[in-house]
């Protein structure tokens, strides 16, 4: 949910891992908090990215904001290994629109251990945003 404490004016907002166990469940999860009163729900991940900059949802564009992910081992455990290969998969067996060779290549990597899980996708994603401040819990 979110917390409107001022520290140093910076908007504060908990992703509850604890609420959820998927990569679905992480986006009803961003889009009750970040989306409130809005009629838009997060369904991808670059669309997860597009909300973090800001100007509709819960804050304006740029706005200083905090996010503190509670339980964010349990998310990692959630969205790591095998979540992630099975949503490269997914993927695969849906094809087009999907790149199917890079979404292979990535696939390839993760199994090899040079790719990334998803939970470290979407941490990266946050970390793009200068203007946002993470902090696992």
């Amino acid at each position: 949910m979110l917390n409107t404490s001022n520290n140093n004016t910076r908007k504060m907002i908990v992703i509850h891992g604890g609420h959820f166990s998927s990569l679905e469940g992480f986006y009803e999860e961003i889009s009750k908090v970040l989306m409130k009163d809005t009629d838009w729900k997060v369904g991808t991940l670059d669309g997860f990215n597009d909300i973090l900059y800001g100007g509709f949802g819960i804050f304006e564009s740029h706005e200083e904001i905090e996010i503190l992910w509670e339980e964010s081992e349990k998310s990692r455990k959630d969205l790591g290994l095998i979540a992630t290969k099975e949503f490269y998969e997914n993927k695969i067996r849906k094809g087009k629109p999907f790149n199917i060779e890079l979404v292979r290549q990535k696939l390839k990597d993760l199994t090899e251990g040079k790719g990334q899980t998803l939970f470290e996708i979407l941490v990266e994603i946050i970390e793009s945003h200068r203007n946002i401040i993470l902090k696992l819990d």
